[in-house]
């Protein structure tokens, strides 16, 4: 093909996502991924029984645009019972292709050209691609150094032009957690302002040791200006099927679907019959904070047979191990040496900065079955 057209970049700084990267580097290389955040533990034979039934009975064609209604009400009774806070079906609830598409289609919804966002980095990378492809500018600050939020900072970035907060918790790639006063400061930071809350809560169900989740939804002053995103692909252990949703009141929402059905229409309809049904064993996901704690808890011990720092995890299925002792390569470096000569893949988590900031910390998925830690962390215990 010859046309050669000159196209401008409208994201000429973004190129292949590091997931991606690692992930080929690992098959390369024949490592072990636990660079990618999916889990290769066994899905439910039950939900999948589920999709096969509903698809075998006919429910194959378009679903509702903004989702099953029988779905919608589930979730609504899942986070009352859960936050407290009530969401109507039908008109504050929208079923998306996973939880990047519900912050692609809130953003399109909200942010207006030169429109401010504050963003906490290090955060996830679909985060300002989104903010930038909408004409809107990425205001960043940054955790602390023990990856808590720096409210007195968010508070000075604000101005007349900031349209939205971005907020993760539990927060990927650190595995932190928000508490209690952070949302209340939060609260206290927005109060008389028109500034929109996104908040990322695919891991709500991956809280560790004791605590609670501390979802935007619990703050009846918070929950009435934000937008909340979810994942069943990361509950149930079916990243591949690209299903999540969001909630927001009435009059956000309903401009965030008219953006939804313009870049996906509608989500693939025998799951959400599926995942309506399955959502009444609670226990399905009531369980998981102990499932991955189980496994977070295996993970360390078998890391404390190597030369690496392990740092806090509280929530996600990721742990940060610091190598800063070990090598004074730079965190990429460091990942794709790991990778090629000790077969055990990671993500490096200076990408998660637009500045470069290099911690020589790296970022670890241990939703794998127990087999799989076990070969990735014998590469770990080879290093000197």
């Amino acid at each position: 093909m010859n046309f050669q057209h000159p196209l401008n970049s409208k994201q000429p700084n973004v190129g292949t996502t590091i997931f991606a990267v690692m992930t080929g580097l690992a098959n390369q290389h024949g490592a072990v991924n636990l660079a990618q955040g999916f889990p290769n533990v066994e899905v439910d034979p039950a939900l999948i029984s589920l999709v096969d039934k509903h698809s075998r009975e006919g429910k194959n064609q378009y679903a509702p645009m903004p989702g099953l209604p029988i779905l919608k009400e589930k979730i609504a009774a899942k986070i009352e019972e859960l936050y407290g806070a009530k969401y109507h079906p039908i008109n504050e609830i929208l079923i998306t292709a996973g939880a990047t598409q519900a912050i692609y289609a809130s953003v399109s919804a909200i942010v207006f050209p030169g429109d401010e966002v504050i963003v906490i980095e290090p955060a996830y990378d679909c985060y300002e691609p989104a903010i930038k492809l909408n004409g809107g500018v990425a205001v960043r600050t940054q955790l602390t150094q023990e990856f808590k939020v720096d409210w007195s900072d968010i508070k000075s970035k604000i101005s007349a032009k900031t349209r939205a907060i971005m907020i993760n918790t539990p927060h990927n790639p650190t595995g932190s957690i928000l508490r209690a006063e952070d949302l209340q400061t939060l609260e206290k930071i927005v109060k008389d302002t028109n500034i929109i809350i996104i908040s990322d809560e695919v891991y709500e169900h991956l809280v560790f040791d004791g605590e609670r989740h501390e979802s935007v939804c619990r703050y009846p002053a918070l929950a009435e200006r934000s937008i909340v995103m979810y994942s069943f692909g990361k509950t149930y252990h079916v990243t591949g099927w690209r299903m999540g949703y969001c909630v927001a009141p009435e009059n956000i929402m309903k401009e965030i679907v008219k953006c939804h059905q313009f870049q996906t229409y509608c989500i693939h309809t025998p799951s959400q019959y599926a995942i309506a049904d399955y959502l009444d064993n609670k226990e399905k996901y009531l369980e998981l904070n102990n499932f991955f704690q189980e496994k977070r808890d295996y993970f360390l011990s078998l890391v404390k047979q190597t030369k690496f720092k392990v740092l806090p995890c509280e929530g996600t299925y990721f742990q940060l191990l610091s190598y800063a002792h070990l090598s004074d390569e730079n965190d990429r470096e460091y990942a794709n040496r790991l990778t090629i000569d000790y077969k055990i893949a990671s993500i490096p988590i200076s990408v998660f900065y637009h500045n470069y900031r290099d911690d020589k910390i790296l970022r670890f998925c241990f939703a794998k079955t127990n087999e799989t830690l076990e070969k990735g962390v014998e590469g770990l215990m080879k290093v000197k």
